[in-house]
């Protein structure tokens, strides 16, 4: 590759940054763009139906300022604006901002969508960047300020067009990640002296500094927001905002960094909409301050909803493996992973609701954002033993000893690399079933009776057992005396070509309740030879069970 075509990121000049000593403690001020920057990057656009409903649920969600479009730019837009005042669709505490390029015929026409609105933020930008100064405008600096200082200077003119209305100003320059950030400063500067008595204390101008094209490492970006920061003057009644991109995959590291170097507030979108690889996830960085015990003031209690609404909207998917949101971000395949996720979940059932959540691989309960268990453990060849026992365990009531858990995996793992795929739930309950309950050969009972012997004195009863057997398709009488009628049974096959075993391990529990319970034996025998199997038996009789279960291990 011809790397030669390329030139580092241009780090700041040097300064003393405090940011790296910093933590987030609190929420931004967050502002959606879903239906502008989001809807401009759709396929096919939202209509005004779809976009009023999706402004409903910015609303739910807990937006206090939402940038519902660009006036200017089409009848869509306009009439969009203007439905959301005149159907009195905006809540009070809820501020419209609009988006609008800094050029005269432009600026009017957005002044005309906000007759009534009660409250609104005029967005204006221009360009700043020396790709956008010398391909797109042909302009030296000193123009391009001009142009901003010109745009203010025209919404200041038509401000009386909007008499009733509550507005504040919010400038971009527009690719400030690309933007030698002295002039950056230089051009805020101006637009800050051109603004003047317009701003107070309860109307701060918001200066947003987007990373309109992604292009720097987090922490140069961060040092960009910090100088900015350090050396604009008035900076105490500014409102720093980030208007992050994600073409280098860095979008929510850059977006926390920046809020670490001093950022007040935060434009994005519901999972990560936009331009090229999208814009900032808004739910990705609010959820990762949830996890660091910072509410991020943004009702995210429901992903699943927010999904199914996002994409009903929108027509876009929602990556298997977006943080959060993804289908499989709750899943493990992993056999460590499952074990270690087993036990953990295991451990919070007996912990008070509010503990300190540290269950291995998972950093977020689940059920704190609308997710289920279910689908934690999923099972496929690279899954281990904690994974199947889980499945059995929590959809099946199987509690399979842990002994056997290593057999158990075993048993699974090779029928997923048999069928090259995910196992479902209900194919790892037929793997056990098929290899410990269903086999018939080479033993198999064929009738069996048993008698309890009272002695009439305090030792222990007596069993008795009689019956017929199948060992390799050849039918044997059988019968045997002992403490119960597993050892009576044991006993009996002593007598027949079955091969010699003790019993080493032994367990049993119940599934179900009432006349629908059924009782489950796990067994090991050891053979002569040192081996050791499992076996499995099922029967609504715990005695026949502990038989069953030792047929079902012979089996093996």
């Amino acid at each position: 590759m011809k790397t030669q075509k390329y030139k580092p990121f241009e780090p700041v000049p040097a300064f003393k940054r405090t940011w790296p000593e910093k933590t987030i403690t609190k929420a931004p001020v967050w502002c959606s763009v879903d239906l502008r920057d989001g809807n401009q990057a759709l396929i096919n656009p939202m209509g005004v139906e779809q976009k009023l409903d999706f402004f409903d649920l910015l609303v739910k969600i807990g937006f206090k300022e939402i940038e519902v479009g660009f006036p200017s730019a089409s009848d869509t837009e306009f009439t969009f604006m203007r439905r959301l005042v005149e159907e009195n669709h905006v809540p009070d505490d809820v501020t419209l901002q609009v988006l609008c390029q800094a050029r005269e015929p432009l600026i009017k026409k957005t002044f005309e969508s906000l007759k009534g609105c009660k409250k609104a933020i005029f967005h204006l930008y221009n360009s700043t960047s020396p790709a956008q100064r010398k391909y797109t405008f042909n302009k030296s600096k000193d123009e391009i300020k001009q142009i901003a200082i010109e745009g203010i200077r025209c919404v200041k003119k038509c401000l009386p067009m909007s008499e009733g209305t509550d507005i504040r100003l919010e400038y971009s320059p527009e690719s400030f990640s690309t933007t030698e950030i002295d002039y950056a400063v230089e051009v805020c500067e101006a637009v800050i002296k051109e603004w003047g008595d317009c701003a107070d204390e309860n109307h701060k101008i918001i200066l947003n500094l987007p990373t309109t094209v992604e292009c720097s490492l987090p922490n140069q970006f961060a040092d960009q927001i910090e100088y900015f920061c350090q050396h604009i003057s008035n900076r105490e009644n500014l409102v720093i905002s980030l208007h992050n991109h994600n073409d280098r995959g860095e979008g929510v590291a850059q977006c926390e960094l920046g809020l670490l170097a001093g950022a007040d507030r935060v434009e994005g979108c519901l999972f990560g909409n936009g331009e090229r690889t999208g814009n900032l996830d808004i739910v990705n960085v609010g959820l990762n301050m949830f996890t660091q015990g910072v509410d991020p003031e943004l009702d995210l209690s429901d992903i699943p909803f927010l999904v199914s609404e996002y994409t009903k909207y929108t027509g876009m998917e929602i990556p298997p493996r977006q943080p959060y949101a993804g289908e499989l971000v709750f899943t493990a395949f992993s056999g460590s992973h499952q074990d270690a996720i087993r036990k953990g979940m295991a451990a919070r059932v007996k912990m008070p609701e509010d503990a300190v959540w540290d269950v291995p691989y998972l950093t977020i309960d689940p059920h704190d954002i609308g997710r289920q268990y279910e689908g934690i453990i999923r099972i496929n060849s690279q899954s281990g033993k904690g994974g199947a026992a889980y499945i059995l365990e929590h959809e099946y009531g199987i509690s399979a000893p842990k002994a056997m858990h290593p057999a158990l995996g075993e048993v699974v793992k090779n029928a997923a690399d048999k069928a090259q795929r995910e196992l479902q739930s209900a194919e790892v309950y037929d793997c056990f079933c098929n290899q410990w309950l269903n086999k018939k050969e080479p033993l198999a009972i064929v009738d069996l009776a048993e008698t309890h012997i009272d002695s009439g004195s305090s030792a222990e009863e007596t069993v008795a057992c009689r019956g017929v057997i199948s060992w390799n398709g050849k039918e044997i009488s059988i019968g045997g005396k002992g403490n119960g009628p597993l050892d009576a049974f044991v006993s009996a096959l002593q007598e027949t070509p079955v091969p010699r075993f003790n019993i080493t391990a032994f367990y049993e529990h119940s599934v179900g309740s009432g006349s629908d319970t059924s009782a489950y034996s796990y067994v090991q025998i050891t053979l002569e030879d040192g081996r050791q199997v499992w076996g499995v038996g099922k029967s609504s009789n715990v005695g026949r069970a502990g038989i069953k279960a030792v047929v079902s291990a012979l089996n093996q």
